[in-house]
């Protein structure tokens, strides 16, 4: 194979009953075959080869293959590397073979087509509004669901459409996909993120941030029902008639310490540490507390009708544990009505404080000018945007740690006993995260 500078190895293989017509072009002169026999054996014990990649010999294995596709009408090359491992040869082969395949994907011949592309051709502007299901959390949706998210930006790029990252939270990554995220991510015409910690991140993992732009998310611009809209949700609770302050509390399975998040079999006992927060609130801070669902689900059609989420289990299971107790009596009531999203925020503004283990829960809090703590997550993987958001709304002191009923308590009588003031800053920072979420939409409307 040396004398005859034989370095391709091509292997047809044909199975037609299995749908299979593959052809191989292995690398026959290069890699781990470009020193054959000449490995060392260190001692007994120890033995190492050699692996060789050039530009030379890996720009010409790849247009013999490129050039046989095309010859044959194959619309389809892949590249099998152990680059994810092996990055400095392989690694080198990978991205020379994406340089090749990027002059042979510049025809503007379209050999294939499906569905989605066919809808992405219609289109003149595409919008990823992927929100922190950019990165590898992604795949607890479902398996490589990062993957393919990120080859559906990439094919509207490639089909020459105008793409919008809208308000993301990207992130975090792994070394899995890692390579096509950045050039992805690379070739958005416009990023808009919702929260800033997103931004300080992509830099550290080593992402182009030249087209980042930092707004917020559009939630804050969201509006609330009208308080007479609620009647029927708050009658005959303490939110009807006021005479001690009320901390709404909600939390949900990413608070808690064992996952996953959707568990349904929890102990009363890894209920504890909120369970002790409930009893600060009605004790020590003589509050009355509203525990309340964020986070409902509906039937799908033809029978569609609203039902109570996951969540709702979870606050139920709490109520109930509280109930036992005697400092509880009259203290704490739970909200059992199914609420729109307005509806609830509507009921959010009642609150003299929020503790909210949901994200979107404590910006209906926050936007709505309400001092609230916010329940970080209490088992992986974790996101950023909680610290993003907290970040946003200048309220990071107030990030309590689930399994630190210390750390809990601290962050929630402060955020009380210092609740007037905390409402003033906010009603100073909350017109200008306004601005900013609104920044997003012009900046789409400019693109």
């Amino acid at each position: 194979r040396k004398a005859l500078d034989l370095f391709a190895n091509v292997r047809p293989v044909r199975v037609p009953e299995e749908g299979i017509d593959w052809t191989f072009f292995r690398e026959n002169t290069e890699g781990s075959y470009a020193v054959g026999s000449q490995g060392v054996a260190v001692t007994d014990e120890l033995s190492v080869d050699f692996c060789v990649t050039t530009t030379e010999g890996t720009e010409r294995i790849a247009r013999a293959a490129f050039e046989y596709a095309k010859a044959n009408g194959k619309t389809r090359v892949s590249i099998v590397t152990k680059a994810n491992v092996v990055k400095t040869t392989d690694g080198k082969f990978l991205k020379l073979c994406y340089e090749i395949a990027k002059e042979y994907s510049t025809t503007g011949i379209l050999n294939g087509t499906t569905p989605y592309i066919q809808e992405i051709l219609k289109c003149d502007l595409f919008i990823d509004f992927s929100g922190d299901m950019w990165g590898k959390n992604a795949d607890l949706a479902g398996e490589n669901r990062f993957l393919i998210g990120i080859l559906k930006d990439r094919v509207a790029q490639l089909l020459n459409k105008k793409t919008v990252m809208f308000l993301g939270s990207p992130g975090p990554f792994n070394d899995k996909n890692l390579d096509l995220a950045k050039e992805t991510f690379k070739k958005f015409d416009l990023i808009t993120l919702r929260e800033p910690v997103s931004k300080t991140l992509l830099v550290d993992w080593g992402f182009d941030i030249s087209k980042v732009k930092n707004c917020a998310c559009q939630s804050v611009l969201f509006e609330a029902a009208k308080q007479n809209e609620i009647k029927t949700i708050i009658n005959n609770t303490a939110l009807e008639a006021k005479n001690n302050p009320i901390i709404g509390f909600t939390i949900c399975g990413w608070n808690m310490e064992k996952g996953p998040f959707n568990r349904n079999d929890y102990d009363d006992i890894e209920f504890n540490n909120f369970v002790e927060i409930i009893k600060l609130c009605c004790e020590e801070l003589n509050a009355k507390v509203c525990l309340f669902s964020h986070s409902n689900g509906f039937e799908l059609p033809p029978n569609f009708k609203l039902i109570n989420g996951r969540d709702y289990k979870l606050i139920q299971q709490v109520y109930d544990i509280v109930q036992k107790q005697n400092w509880a009596k009259d203290k704490v009531f739970i909200l059992d009505k199914i609420c729109l999203p307005k509806e609830i925020k509507a009921v959010i503004q009642n609150f003299d404080m929020l503790i909210s283990g949901r994200v979107h829960g404590a910006i209906a809090g926050l936007s709505s000018c309400v001092p609230t703590v916010i329940i970080d997550y209490g088992h992986e993987p974790k996101a950023h945007k909680l610290q993003g958001f907290a970040k946003l709304y200048d309220i990071e002191r107030f990030i309590a740690n689930p399994k630190d009923y210390n750390d809990m308590r601290k962050k929630s009588k402060e955020c009380f006993e210092n609740r007037t003031k905390v409402r003033k800053e906010l009603e100073i920072q909350v017109p200008i995260i306004k601005l900013l979420a609104q920044k997003s939409t012009n900046l789409l409307k400019e693109l």
